[in-house]
């Protein structure tokens, strides 16, 4: 049974018969030659010696029109043996019924081998592939001589994966071949991460609208690579749609049923068809097949007098006559013989066409047909030949070669095992089938223009997994003759330092690469989840590795570091040159005024200060932390209990002035108004007299708080520090740790405070000292004299004050070693705004005017206006040291 034409013909509701055809139109010559490769090994069998030598084999050929009605139809009629058929019926004589070859397409073989298989009838195909053939229960006397399709999806799947095709377009015939071998096909690439961009069937019955809606979904697809499960007939015209429509640049991969088919290769495919890549079974070479097919007598029956009309575009219909007039004269002319125009004359050469009849270049499929026919050809032989009582039946009889039930064949069918005559390829079944071997073929475009089968690898099926798929991709030419192979993805794959991100309503192989988040890296291409760096790593800035993270702290040797070494240097040699001045000076008036001591306490405290900024720089230790915040906390507070001895002094000194001024003012109002009573009584005897002089007024009281006071409220305020700072040290010390969670890609070395609280109570101590300070400088600032130092400790206080409200927020708004930088510049401010404020002023006027640094300059000055004087702060300092008993006043006259 072969599909010699290609559909059935359209009825027009005559129903008469002119051929034995009649119903069926399309003759397809590449099945027509499988039918002569079958006739040529029956006949090569005939007159074998040793195979089947006292046995002829006969043959009955069926068209299947390539359709299931056709198929059916001609199983029941060789079943039972009449035109109209009726099962479990035959009707009919001569030698016994031995097997079916055939029945061509897998739909096709489907439908015969379920009635052959209720007769238990052997049936041999030579090109029905389908993968649900091999259930054994639905199909138990179906064989084949051509691999299964498993194998053939397995090997179009592998060589999608060979090259990283990750998505490809479908397209299969709607039949049973096309449908399991596309199904079998899909399932794998799934599986392994490819996905499909369309899937599309093609019909039975050509359908103009539905192959023009599968050109424009081809067209419109960015798959690159449509694979194919379709024979050549189904797929014929939606390559002619195609061109049409000229869609190139594809790569198309194809099933075996039309890798090699001349009806696929037609002039002009070559824009969309060259570098197609298929798989076609084996190929061999049949040596006097093609003497066998060029020698074919037209007149044998109906199927070659269709087959020679066909390919001379001809007609044999007076084949007969045409035969006795060349036995009467062979060189009768035509026109003399009155043969009519159109008329064949049966000597045609069909060796001088180019068809695909006579083209043996590709024996695949007639090759298969070729071992169909040797496979029932041995069977019969071991049949004719079992030894009575060795059978393998009943009793071990054997069956009789002349009368032979089809269920006996069918064992020997089964345990056939031969080799094939010149390619003594070894041919046995397995649960009805061969092994899976494909050669893979490429289409190339010859020099002359013509598209050729090149071999360029090959699949077996039954070899190790890493062995089955061998190819030569230095062999392959692909579409538009590049050597590179195409691709074919939905999206690029995602390079290391990027994940998949997929895109929502679409396949898994269309995704977005979405960078890696900082702190995370993949370094693996396509990764679907990014890795996160460990705690002391980070990403790189390809995100592909992690790296250490930088190690970040505020170095000596760095520009910086070096710029903070030297302001903080500097400020201390300041500090201690004016300690110097003050040595050199000590016992001029100005430097001994308001006690020296603590001048010189206060300029230790900035020399503490200044140069524990220098201990903040470097990599953090253990006593470097506790040192740093330790020694800033007693310098500072060293510094302002210094400020604040000083200033509570002169904040009472200037209370005192304050009151004498008051009494002065009370007693000129009263002596004023003594006098105008007695110019206006008129009396001779009072004298109303004014005195500008100390005496005129009231003196004020002596200093409350003496030196030692002085010095006792600094050390006292200072010690409460220093015991603060010990049990901090104590119970819960600074100590440095790694920051990680400040910035993601450094590690900061820093100090912890050990205690947020201790920190506070101890720094908060200091502001604490600060608010007093700042007060008692602030009540004290009215002191008037040629030299005024409460001014200076105000000025110095805010200044202060304003570096550190400054520096909170600058602190908090920084990281790393910028933080310590800030809190270092904040000391330094501070220190040299105190140190500027109150010492700048003494040291000018010691240094550079020491005309004022007189005793009798440091006097109370008198007014300009009623001659009455204040009190200063350095003549009171230095009648207070002098004199314990008596303190500078001044009587003050009101303006």
């Amino acid at each position: 049974m072969f599909p010699v034409h290609k559909r059935i013909a359209s009825s027009d509701g005559n129903t008469s018969s002119l051929q034995n055809s009649s119903g069926c139109e399309g003759f397809n010559f590449r099945t027509f030659r499988w039918t002569q490769t079958m006739l040529f090994a029956i006949n090569e069998i005939n007159k074998k010696n040793d195979l089947l030598p006292d046995t002829d084999l006969g043959y009955v050929i069926y068209d299947s029109c390539f359709t299931i009605s056709k198929a059916v139809e001609g199983t029941l009629t060789y079943l039972t043996g009449q035109d109209e058929a009726v099962p479990n019926y035959r009707c009919g004589d001569g030698p016994p019924l031995a097997a079916l070859v055939g029945a061509g397409g897998s739909d096709l073989s489907i439908a015969t081998a379920r009635i052959l298989g209720l007769y238990h009838f052997p049936q041999v195909s030579y090109s029905s592939t389908c993968s649900a053939l091999n259930n054994k229960f639905q199909f138990p006397t179906f064989l084949r001589t051509i691999p299964n399709d498993v194998h053939q999806s397995t090997a179009m799947a592998q060589l999608v994966l060979h090259f990283g095709w990750t998505w490809v377009g479908t397209i299969a015939a709607d039949d049973d071949y096309g449908k399991y071998g596309i199904k079998d096909f899909k399932e794998q690439v799934e599986e392994a991460g490819v996905c499909i961009s369309f899937s599309e069937t093609l019909p039975k019955v050509s359908k103009p609208e539905v192959i023009k809606s599968i050109v424009k979904t081809v067209a419109e697809s960015t798959a690159k690579i449509i694979v194919v499960f379709s024979s050549d007939v189904d797929l014929s015209p939606l390559i002619t749609e195609l061109l049409q429509h000229n869609v190139t640049n594809r790569t198309w991969i194809a099933s075996e049923a039309w890798v090699t088919s001349a009806l696929i290769n037609q002039p002009g495919v070559n824009s969309i068809l060259s570098g197609t890549l298929g798989f076609g079974v084996k190929r061999a070479d049949i040596p006097g097949l093609q003497r066998h097919l060029l020698d074919l007598d037209p007149y044998a029956d109906a199927l070659t007098e269709e087959f020679w009309g066909k390919l001379f575009n001809c007609t044999l219909d007076y084949g007969r006559a045409l035969r006795m007039a060349r036995e009467l004269n062979g060189t009768m002319s035509r026109v003399a013989r009155g043969i009519p125009d159109g008329l064949c004359t049966g000597t045609e050469s069909v060796a001088q066409l180019n068809n695909t009849y006579s083209d043996v270049s590709q024996l695949r499929i007639t090759y298969s047909v070729y071992k169909a026919v040797y496979a029932v050809a041995h069977a019969l032989h071991n049949l004719e030949h079992c030894v009575p009582g060795e059978g393998p039946f009943v009793g071990s009889s054997c069956a009789n070669i002349s009368n032979f039930e089809p269920w006996q064949l069918m064992y020997y069918m089964k345990n056939v095992n031969y080799k094939m005559p010149n390619t003594n390829e070894e041919i046995y079944f397995e649960d009805g089938d061969i092994k899976g071997f494909y050669d893979i073929i490429n289409w190339q475009v010859s020099g002359d223009g013509e598209i050729s089968y090149v071999t360029v690898g090959h699949y077996n099926g039954s070899a190790a997994a890493e062995e089955k798929l061998h190819i030569k991709n230095n062999s392959i030419i692909w579409n538009n003759d590049v050597l590179e192979p195409p691709r074919s993805v939905c999206s690029e794959n995602c390079q290391p330092g990027t994940r998949k991100g997929i895109r929502q309503g679409e396949p898994v192989c269309c995704f977005d690469c979405i960078l890696c988040a900082d702190g995370e890296i993949s370094n693996t291409t396509n990764a679907r989840e990014c890795i996160l760096c460990t705690g002391d790593d980070w990403s790189n800035s390809a995100h592909d590795a992690c790296v250490p993270k930088i190690i970040e702290f505020l170095a000596f040797g760095e520009p910086l570091g070096i710029t903070l070494i030297v302001i903080s240097a500097f400020g201390a040699l300041v500090a201690i040159a004016v300690g110097i001045v003050f040595v050199m000076y000590i016992g001029t008036p100005l430097v001994k005024a308001n006690d020296v001591l603590l001048s010189f306490s206060l300029l230790l405290s900035l020399v503490v200060t200044f140069l524990c900024s220098i201990v903040f720089l470097g990599e953090p230790q253990h006593w470097s932390c506790m040192t740093s915040q330790v020694a800033l906390a007693l310098g500072f507070a060293l510094c302002l209990s210094s400020i604040m001895g000083k200033s509570v002094v002169l904040m009472l000194r200037a209370q005192a002035l304050k009151k004498a001024r008051a009494r002065a003012k009370a007693a000129a109002k009263a002596a004023k108004a003594a006098a105008e009573a007695a110019a206006n009584s008129g009396s001779p005897d009072v004298i109303v007299t004014s005195s500008s002089n100390n005496e005129a007024s009231d003196k004020p009281e002596v200093d409350i708080l003496t030196c030692g006071h002085q010095r006792a409220i600094a050390a006292v305020a200072t010690l409460i520090q220093a015991i603060a700072c010990t049990v901090w040290l104590i119970l819960l010390p600074p100590h440095p740790v790694k920051n990680t969670a400040a910035q993601n890609v450094k590690i900061i070395l820093e100090c912890d405070e050990g205690s947020v609280v201790f920190i506070c109570c101890i720094f908060g101590y200091d502001i604490f000292l600060a608010l007093l300070a700042f007060i008692f400088a602030f009540i004290a600032r009215k002191l008037e004299d040629n030299f005024s130092e409460a001014k200076g400790m105000t000025f110095g206080m805010l200044v202060f004050f304003i570096v550190w409200i400054s520096f909170v927020p600058a602190y908090l708004s920084t990281r790393g070693k910028f933080m310590v930088a800030v809190q270092i510049f904040a000391i330094l401010a501070s220190s040299f705004g105190l140190l500027a404020c109150i010492f700048l002023p003494k040291c000018y006027v010691v240094l550079v005017k020491p005309e004022y640094n007189k005793e009798e300059l440091m006097r109370p000055r008198a007014k300009p206006r009623d001659g009455s004087s204040i009190g200063t702060s350095a003549s009171l300092a230095t009648a207070a040291t002098e004199v314990n008993t008596s303190f500078a006043s001044t009587a003050i006259d009101e303006q």
